[in-house]
């Protein structure tokens, strides 16, 4: 599917305008901060948008003031703001968008015969936004809303490894690797060669890390750029079906995937 290229849709430059002329310029630079690969200058944004650095500095420093975007430590590059990833979740969360993907999961786990899940960035951690239960009696109750880590879940290993570098890092430094179980990696470099591991095969494993007893595996839902907008989860009790027993499943759960990117209007890449 062909995409817009957001610096042609860009509005005639000059005064930053107020109205719908501000807010889609607005919206278009939101765009352009969230699917690059690392915090941007405001010459890049320029040269990105083919736009005036007076006419974006208004908006930077609006957006910034509203919390939907951030200056990094050394103020000259910006990121998303925590209303923009709230604004993110509240659309992934949308009853209507509920609807579509629940019909995904229930379909997939007929076929898997285990609970899938699926997952979003939140913050410094992972976000249950829907699951589908087996309908086997031994199973993991994680109410949809619920926070789990990012060490040490497959989700979490799986979004922490789609970040551009230094911000992976900048996580990771802030982050209190707390053991859920003896399998979880408390250990920065040790946890930076095992995401480097799920980088390369696009998939996140959890080998009883989180809870014992059980295992998980997480495939990313891309957007047309192909950056991880959520994950797809499975996960199972070890007395039932091991660790290879779910890796089985990936191409059933990257399917799966590619149809909740496009049940989110997202077109999938790469899935």
């Amino acid at each position: 599917m062909e995409q817009n290229d957001p610096k042609t849709e860009w509005l005639p430059s000059g005064d930053a305008g107020s109205g719908p002329d501000r807010s889609l310029r607005a919206l278009l630079l939101l765009e352009i901060v969230a699917t690059a690969d690392g915090p941007l200058s405001l010459a890049q944004l320029s040269e990105r948008l083919e736009a005036p650095k007076a006419t974006l500095l208004r908006l930077l420093g609006a957006l910034e003031r509203l919390g939907y975007l951030l200056r990094e430590v050394d103020e000259k590059t910006y990121l998303l703001g925590p209303r923009a990833g709230r604004l993110g979740l509240l659309l992934l969360r949308n009853e209507v968008v509920l609807q579509r993907h629940r019909l995904i999961l229930r379909a997939l786990v007929r076929q898997l015969g285990e609970t899938c899940n699926l997952t979003a960035l939140d913050g410094d951690q992972v976000i249950y936004i829907d699951r589908v239960e087996t309908s086997e009696p031994l199973r993991l109750h994680v109410q949809p809303g619920t926070h789990v880590p990012l060490h040490c879940t497959a989700s979490g290993k799986l979004f922490l490894a789609e970040m551009p570098g230094e911000r992976r890092r900048a996580l990771l430094e802030r982050l209190e690797l707390r053991p859920q179980t003896d399998r979880s990696i408390t250990d920065v470099d040790l946890l930076e060669s095992e995401l480097g591991r799920v980088q390369a095969r696009g998939v996140g494993l959890d080998s009883e890390e989180f809870v014992r007893g059980m295992v998980a595996v997480a495939v990313p839902i891309r957007n047309a750029e192909g950056h991880c907008v959520a994950a797809l989860a499975c996960h199972a009790p070890t007395a039932r079906k091991s660790l290879n027993d779910l890796i089985e499943y990936i191409p059933q759960l990257q399917a799966a995937a590619a149809q909740l990117a496009a049940s989110f209007a997202l077109p999938a890449a790469g899935v």
